[in-house]
């Protein structure tokens, strides 16, 4: 028997770190497993380096057709007789279309089967198609059932929740609707989705079940708590969340319904079926991504209309979402003040259904008009901080001067060898993985399991090797953050990198390609002799990638060979000029230790597309935690040893500790 693991596309291309950090903060002691060591199996490592050839649908239907077997052509999906449905369960089919219950994705080639829940791989129908492998015929392809602490734990917290309206003390009941901004939403539809609420968390609680029996499967638990004037809510799921896969208020969907609106919260699919009495249904993760096995669910409809939020960010998901989805079916309700969320449009007595009519076509013409353009010309205006992308945490300087990090996007990076290239570049693109920023890392230099060593010491802020009693705390959440590696090492193809790289954008919504480096391309390009006409090519094709999937590409690139003493600028760039001239953004990570003694590093931005501002601020490493972010503390350490055995210390200069001098920048 065959059992495969939901959502396992092949690791032979990437190495997931599965999806975004929820804690479970809020969940009292009694409702928390205990901290059992993890059992990982070796079968689920990638064994060899070879990279799956990408598959086209004109290939699924050749395949098809050269096995005598009928299909139907769906939206972003193929259906067709299922080999894995037992004669008891074709008896229970009626109709010819209900019979066609196996879906092929277009771009994957992975298979669901909407009567037995079988899925897999494309190699694996194949193989079950040709009779090949044990109990291929019989059909034992099953998806992967819950963990048994994972349900455990779901029963429990699932029969210790009640529905609010069996609260004992009516003013909590009042609390938690004001709190979740429940309060025009009525029992009536809190019953209907069968949404229950966790006393000792002060929860929300959201089910998962089943399509097939309407099994519990899984929970979403939202909680809540006051921060300022507003409300901070924190989300955990069970299982995690790259297992959990429910797209809430499927069971209420009907055969016959062919319109369905997509939110990106459990609340505001309340509001929107109360208002409007559509079907709605809420993604797993929000903004983050919509995992290709949800795909299959939302073949019947013919018109699918997102609302996701209110900010540009929203926006912008939608967008990427209706691409997998066949953008003519999808219209798009965009944020503005009159179009908030459908919960607080619902609270300020709004039309939701006036709304939705006012929802934009995804898809249109090669040729637009500013016509067409306006409303989003005016989003950006109204919006500038969120139209400038999201901001780093740990780097204010890099604010101050790119504004953001923005999608679409080539960044070109580059600093002298041994400076600290890679480990700089993993840090800033740990602090946007941190804020939800899906990303893919391609390490042709150094090795995966270092690479992680680096970002997870990063993560932690310190040496995990001196308290390895919080290793599996900190694996944990660094495990849930949306983080993938690229298996290549050493040269590598630019045809195979860019195949991985875009089903990566498919398959989990990456946002964020980090190459590192260029250089380890070079050698398979067989274009040319000529070297810098190679580099040429493989910019412009990363160039191509970022425009074209709307997703940023930072691109490290060794400089050319110059005096030590002698700083970087952009000419120094390997290559010729093409590489400057492709990216929006130009890093140099400049390093003066040479010159002026160890630890002089500064980071300069010396071509910034989006508004024009350049300049430098200063570096400092910090060798226990592996940050540029994180002053050490050894310095001020040792000027208070110097000063209690008497010594004279240094009067402290009037500029700022690590400012730059003045006339240093460029």
């Amino acid at each position: 028997m065959w059992v495969l693991l939901r959502g396992a596309y092949p690791l032979r291309i990437l190495l997931p770190l599965r999806g975004e950090w929820m804690g479970r903060r809020g969940l009292p002691r009694s409702l928390v497993p205990g901290s059992s060591r993890r059992r990982y199996r070796k079968e689920a490592l990638p064994a060899l380096e070879v990279p799956v050839l990408p598959l086209t649908t004109t290939e699924i239907r050749q395949y098809l057709r050269a096995h005598g077997i009928p299909f139907q052509d769906g939206y972003s999906c193929l259906r067709a007789p299922s080999p894995f449905v037992g004669s008891s369960d074709l008896k229970n089919q009626t109709g010819a279309a209900t019979s066609f219950s196996l879906f092929i994705d277009k771009t994957t080639g992975r298979f669901l089967c909407m009567t037995s829940l079988a899925e897999g791989s494309w190699e694996d129908l194949q193989a079950s198609v040709e009779g090949r492998g044990d109990g291929a015929r019989e059909g034992a392809l099953l998806t992967e059932a819950p963990e048994a602490k994972d349900m455990e734990e779901v029963r429990r917290i699932w029969d210790r929740a009640i529905p609010l309206w069996e609260l004992p003390d009516p003013e909590e009941a009042q609390l938690a609707r004001v709190m979740f901004g429940l309060t025009k939403v009525t029992d009536d539809t809190l019953r209907r989705f069968s949404v229950r609420y966790l006393r000792p968390a002060r929860s929300l609680v959201f089910p998962w079940f089943s399509p097939r029996d309407l099994g519990l499967r899984g929970l979403k638990l939202l909680g809540a708590e006051g921060q300022g004037d507003g409300v901070h809510y924190m989300e955990t799921t069970i299982p995690r969340p790259g297992a959990y896969h429910n797209l809430f208020g499927l069971p209420l969907i009907s055969r016959r319904d062919v319109e369905v609106v997509l939110t990106s919260r459990e609340l505001d699919s309340l509001a929107l079926n109360q208002s409007t009495g559509l079907p709605t249904l809420a993604l797993p993760r929000g903004t983050v991504c919509l995992p290709p096995a949800l795909l299959p669910y939302l073949e019947q409809f013919r018109r699918i209309v997102f609302w996701l939020g209110d900010d540009l960010r929203s926006w912008e998901a939608a967008k990427l979402f209706a691409r997998k989805l066949n953008p003519k079916r999808c219209s798009l309700v965009r944020p503005g003040e009159q179009q908030p969320r459908p919960l607080e449009a619902m609270n300020q007595g709004l039309n939701l259904s006036r709304i939705l009519r006012t929802a934009l076509p995804a898809w249109h013409k090669s040729i637009v008009s500013f016509r067409q353009l306006r409303e989003e010309v005016l989003g950006e205006l109204s919006n500038v901080e969120q139209a400038a992308g999201v901001r780093w945490s740990r780097f204010p300087d890099l604010n101050r001067l790119l504004k953001g990090h923005r999608k679409g996007e080539l960044t070109v990076f580059t600093g002298p060898t041994g400076s600290g290239k890679t480990t700089f570049i993993s840090e800033y693109a740990l602090d946007l993985c941190t804020q939800g920023v899906n990303t893919l890392w391609g390490s042709f230099e150094i090795s995966n399991v270092r690479l992680a060593r680096v970002m997870l010491t990063q993560f932690a802020v310190g040496r995990l090797e001196e308290q390895l009693d919080k290793y599996e705390e900190w694996a944990d959440r660094f495990e849930d953050l949306p983080l993938y590696f690229m298996t290549f090492h050493g040269q590598q193809s630019i045809r195979s990198v860019i195949d991985t790289m875009q089903h990566a954008v498919y398959v989990y919504d990456v946002c964020h390609v980090v190459i590192d480096n260029l250089q380890f391309m070079m050698g398979h390009e067989q274009l040319s002799t000529d070297r810098i006409a190679a580099q040429d090519y493989i910019v412009g094709a990363f160039r191509k990638f970022a425009t074209d999937n709307n997703c940023h590409v930072t691109l490290v690139i060794h400089p050319r060979k110059e005096d030590d003493d002698k700083e970087l600028q952009t000419a120094s760039i390997f290559g010729s000029a093409k590489a400057s001239q492709e990216a929006d953004n130009v890093l140099i990570l400049q390093d003066r230790k040479l010159v002026t003694g160890p630890g002089k590093r500064y980071l300069q931005v010396s071509k910034n597309r989006f508004d024009g501002d350049v300049g430098v601020f200063p570096l400092e490493f910090n060798k226990n935690s592996l940050t540029f972010s994180i002053p050490p503390k050894s310095k001020a350490r040792l000027k208070k040893i110097k000063d209690d055995n008497g010594l004279v210390a240094k009067k402290p200069s009037s500029g700022k500790k690590g400012a730059m001098p003045q006339n240093s920048e460029t």
